[in-house]
C-alpha cells in the first residue's frame, strides 16, 4: 500500500476526498454537496458545519471505496476554496459565523471607502492584490465589526481566523495546529508577498489582532498530524495550496511563461512569473504561485468570477438546459447569422476590469434569439474573459506571455466545443491533459513528495500527459469582430 496519497479538495459547491495510488492514478473518490446561503443580496455564505462534515464524510467515504485503512495512506494534501473565511473560538474551536465566501461582495463599501483613502496602492504594493470583496482581509474585519463583542474577544487572544485550509488543519489536528500556507495567505490582502509575512501596517489599517492569524508555511511542508479518532489511525498532513495554485502544481506549471486555465464556478488563469514579481499595469494580481523549501515562485492572475454558474444559471434560472453537458451540444446547433453575448456580471466584473458594482446584461437579442443562442453566448463568455485575462498579461509580461500555450482543467473542459471556441478566440493552442483532476492531484504532489512517496519536481512535470490539443481554426477577421463586439458589450455593461 506504499506510496498512496489522499487529497481533499474542499470547493465552492462540493467537498470530496481522492484517493491516489503510488502510480499517481485515481483510485476513489468520495463527493457530498452542501447547502450555499443567500442571507441578502450579494451576499454568499457557507455553514462550516457543513464543510467539516462533508470533509470527514468523504474522506472516509473515499477510503471504503478504495479498500484501504488510515494506516494505508502515507500523507493527506489540502487544497481550497480561497479567500472564504472563518473566525472561530480557540476553546471550542465552533465558529461565531457563517463563513463569508469568496464571492461575497458586502464589503464593497468598505474597499471604497479605502479607495478614496488613497490606501489601494499601498494595499496593492505589499500584497499584489487590489481592493475587492474578493479577498479575506476585510471579511474578517466585516465578522468583527458586526458580530457582537467579537472584537474584544479578539483582543484577548479567544479568537482565530483562517481560510478553509485553516479551519480544517485546526479541526483534523484537534486545535494542536493553527496553519496555512504562503498560497492561502498571499490572497488575504494583509500578506506582504516579498517579505513572506503579514504585513502589521496593513493589519492596522483594518484593525485585524495578528494574534488570530495563523503560521505560514511552505505548501510542502509539516501541517501536524490527524487525530487518531477521525479515521482510525493518524494521517500526516504534508501539503496545502489554495485551489488556483493548487491546479496550476498539477499541471506542472513549473517554468516562467508556462500558463494554466481552471474552468469551474469562476475561471482562474494562472502564468508563472518564476522569482519576478511582476507588477501588473493592467489590474491584474501579483500572487504566489507556490513556495518550497522556502523558495518563492511568483504568478500573474486573472480572476472571473463567473464561468461555470453561467451554464448553472442556464440550467436553474433559465431552465433552457436539463444538465450542464448539454449546453455544448445546444451551442453547436446556435444560428450563426446571430452575434449574442451575455456579460456574465452578476456578482460584479473581476479582472481586469474589477467593477464591483457591474451587473450582467445581454446584447444583441433578435426575435429569432432563443435557448441555442443562449447556450453559444454563455460559452463564448468564458472564452471572451479568457482573451481579456490573456491580453493584459501580454502587456505586463512581453517576454513570457506572447507565445504561452494554455493548459486548462475544470468541469467545463470536457466539452469539446467550449475548448475549440476557446482556442479560436484566444488564437492560441490549448492543452488539455489525461488527468482532469489537476487540484486534488496537485495537493496530493505536495504531500506526497513532502513524504518521500511521490517523485520530485522534475520527474513529476515528466509524468503531465496531453489528452487533446485545440488549435485555432477561425480566421482572423471573424475573431477581430466577435472581439470588438464583445468589448463593446463589457463596456456598456461597466457601472
Amino acid at each position: 500500500m506504499a506510496g498512496h496519497v489522499l487529497a481533499i479538495d474542499q470547493g465552492t459547491t462540493s467537498s470530496r476526498a481522492i484517493v491516489f495510488d503510488g502510480e499517481m492514478k485515481i483510485v476513489a473518490v468520495g463527493q457530498q454537496e452542501f447547502p450555499q446561503h443567500y442571507p441578502a443580496s450579494g451576499w454568499v455564505e457557507h455553514d462550516p458545519e457543513d464543510i467539516w462534515r462533508t470533509v470527514v464524510a468523504t474522506v472516509k467515504e473515499a477510503l471504503k471505496k478504495a479498500k484501504l485503512t488510515a494506516a494505508d495512506i502515507a500523507a493527506i494534501g489540502i487544497t481550497n476554496q480561497r479567500e472564504t473565511v472563518v473566525i472561530w473560538d480557540k476553546a471550542s474551536g465552533k465558529p461565531i459565523h457563517n463563513a463569508i465566501v469568496w464571492q461575497d461582495r458586502r464589503t464593497a463599501q468598505m474597499c471604497e471607502k479605502l479607495k478614496k483613502k488613497g490606501l489601494e496602492a499601498k494595499f496593492t504594493k505589499k500584497t499584489g492584490l487590489l481592493l475587492d470583496p474578493y479577498f479575506s482581509g476585510t471579511k474578517i474585519a466585516w465578522l468583527l465589526d458586526k458580530v457582537k463583542g467579537s472584537r474584544k474577544r479578539a483582543a484577548k487572544g479567544e479568537l482565530l481566523a483562517g481560510t478553509i485550509d485553516t479551519f480544517l488543519i485546526w479541526r483534523l489536528t484537534g486545535g494542536k495546529l493553527h496553519a496555512t500556507d504562503a498560497t492561502n495567505a498571499s490572497r488575504t490582502l494583509v500578506y506582504n508577498i516579498a517579505s513572506n509575512e503579514w504585513d502589521g501596517e496593513l493589519l492596522k489599517i483594518l484593525d485585524i489582532p495578528a494574534a488570530m492569524l495563523p503560521a505560514v508555511k511552505d505548501c510542502a511542508d509539516d501541517f501536524g498530524v490527524t487525530e487518531k479518532g477521525l479515521f482510525g489511525a493518524e494521517i500526516p498532513i504534508r501539503g496545502v495550496a489554495g485551489d488556483q495554485q493548487a491546479a496550476t502544481i498539477g499541471q506542472a506549471c513549473f517554468k516562467p511563461g508556462m500558463m494554466k486555465s481552471t474552468y469551474g464556478t469562476g475561471c482562474f488563469a494562472l502564468l508563472n512569473t518564476g522569482t519576478d514579481m511582476v507588477r501588473s499595469k493592467n489590474r491584474l494580481l501579483t500572487t504566489i504561485a507556490y513556495r518550497l523549501n522556502g523558495k518563492t515562485t511568483y504568478a500573474l492572475e486573472g480572476s472571473i468570477f463567473i464561468a461555470g454558474a453561467a451554464v448553472q444559471w442556464l440550467r436553474d434560472g433559465l431552465k433552457t438546459i436539463g444538465k450542464a453537458e448539454e449546453t455544448g451540444v445546444l451551442a453547436e446547433r446556435a444560428d450563426p447569422t446571430q452575434q449574442v453575448y451575455l456579460v456574465p456580471a452578476f456578482v460584479g466584473l473581476g479582472a481586469p476590469h474589477w467593477d464591483a458594482n457591474a451587473r450582467g446584461a445581454i446584447f444583441g437579442l433578435t426575435r429569432n434569439s432563443g435557448p441555442a443562442e443562449f447556450a453559444r453566448a454563455v460559452l463564448e463568455s468564458v472564452a471572451f474573459q479568457t482573451r481579456d485575462l490573456l491580453d493584459a498579461m501580454k502587456k505586463d509580461w512581453k517576454s513570457g506571455a506572447a507565445r504561452t500555450v494554455l493548459r486548462v482543467d475544470g468541469g467545463m473542459v470536457a466539452s469539446d466545443w467550449t475548448m475549440q471556441c476557446l482556442a479560436d478566440i484566444l488564437d492560441a493552442p490549448v492543452d488539455r491533459p489525461n488527468i482532469l483532476e489537476t487540484t486534488a492531484l496537485g495537493a496530493a504532489w505536495l504531500a506526497g513528495s513532502k513524504a518521500g512517496v511521490w517523485p520530485k519536481q522534475a520527474e513529476f512535470a515528466k509524468s503531465w500527459a496531453l489528452e487533446r490539443r485545440f488549435e485555432p481554426e477561425m480566421s482572423a477577421a471573424e475573431r477581430k469582430r466577435k472581439v470588438r463586439g464583445w468589448r463593446d458589450a463589457v463596456r456598456r455593461t461597466l457601472s
